[in-house]
């Protein structure tokens, strides 16, 4: 059994620095010599998150449009898709 670790800025750094380089839980474990749940939890609490990649820009007619309305079919579509409501009309009159 482990010894208790006692956290120090220095190692949240170090724990910080791998999980945004992207190095699983695994990896941080063993590069620091812990084990995994121990820097998963600390991980969790301190905010230790994955680098996310960018996601691919809007095309420049898409940022030029108005917003739509409230219960226009594409948005609504997008809003409840994969979800109970799947297939279900705008619960109010469609705008379009």
């Amino acid at each position: 059994m482990r010894a208790h670790v006692r956290w120090t800025p220095e190692l949240d750094d170090r724990l910080r620095t791998l999980r945004w380089a992207g190095v699983t839980w695994d990896g941080i474990a063993e590069a620091m010599g812990l084990g995994r749940n121990t820097v998963l939890e600390r991980g969790r609490k301190i905010g230790a998150r994955r680098m996310q990649a960018p996601g691919p820009a809007a095309p420049q007619e898409a940022r030029d449009r108005p917003a739509r309305q409230a219960g226009h079919p594409l948005t609504w579509g997008m809003l409840i898709a994969g979800t109970v409501l799947d297939g279900e009309a705008y619960p109010y009159p469609v705008f379009l």
